[in-house]
């Protein structure tokens, strides 16, 4: 398998856990306010750039056994690794993937959309994954707003949402708030989703530069932008109440 790029070391990308982060590519959701566009659509210009302990190449060089030599020289520093994109699940190569850095005695982390609620299924039940962070883009009412496809099908989020809840692995739900996309209604929609009994984060939006309604426009974000303390304050409030374990990240 092979991947766009990899860091070397996170503090957060796994939680309680230390990790390097390898992130994969394509997609198949549009979310507008994504802020890995690179990923999803690709990128060819920014091969061999170094930037901010990332290092990116050109789409796909990145070998998984260059992750497995990484493993072998941080081998009691790294607990694991987690696995993002893009999407993933995508990649029928994955569950090989994860069986080797299992093997080779580190934890997994997987991020994923849940638009590929059999192969979701696959990993969990194999065994493979150690943590799961699922993101619920919006409430399903509007759905294809967030995900960039206007009259998405719903069910198979909430077919990984039940997936997920039922296999007993460690998991979180998270929604990116973006001001201009979501309201406090949508977020209390998104919790009686989910269920009173979820593990869930709201996440501050941040135009991280690359984001994906910026290609071929103005750089303007889509008019999106982040809620402001306050306004965020209300949001994750109102959410506590229908699921009383609610986080937030980016606060």
């Amino acid at each position: 398998m092979k991947f766009k790029a990899i860091q070397k070391l996170t503090l957060l990308d796994f939680p309680g856990k230390t990790a390097a982060t390898v992130f994969t590519c394509g997609c198949n959701l549009r979310c507008p306010f994504c802020h890995n566009a690179s990923l999803v659509v690709g990128d060819p210009g920014s091969e061999n750039n170094e930037n901010g302990g990332f290092t990116f190449t050109e789409e796909g060089n990145i070998d998984e056994e260059d992750v497995f030599a990484l493993l072998a020289k941080r081998r009691g520093l790294l607990d694991g690794v987690a696995i993002t994109g893009g999407e993933p699940l995508l990649h029928r190569e994955l569950a090989g993937f994860m069986a080797g850095v299992k093997d080779r005695g580190f934890l997994v982390k997987l991020d994923t959309n849940g638009f590929l609620p059999d192969r979701l299924k696959y990993v969990l039940e194999a065994g493979l994954v150690d943590y799961v962070a699922m993101d619920v883009k919006h409430s399903p009412e509007k759905y294809g707003d967030a995900a960039g496809i206007p009259g998405i099908a719903t069910e198979p989020f909430s077919k990984s949402i039940e997936i997920i809840k039922g296999s007993g692995v460690p998991y979180e739900f998270r929604t990116t708030i973006v001001k201009g996309l979501h309201t406090l209604p949508d977020v209390e929609a998104i919790c009686r989703w989910i269920g009173p009994d979820a593990n869930y984060f709201l996440q501050m939006y941040v135009d991280s530069g690359d984001v994906l309604a910026n290609r071929g426009g103005d750089g303007a974000g889509a008019g999106f932008e982040a809620f402001s303390q306050t306004e965020a304050e209300e949001i994750l409030a109102a959410a506590k109440k229908l699921v009383p374990g609610t986080g937030i990240r980016g606060l």
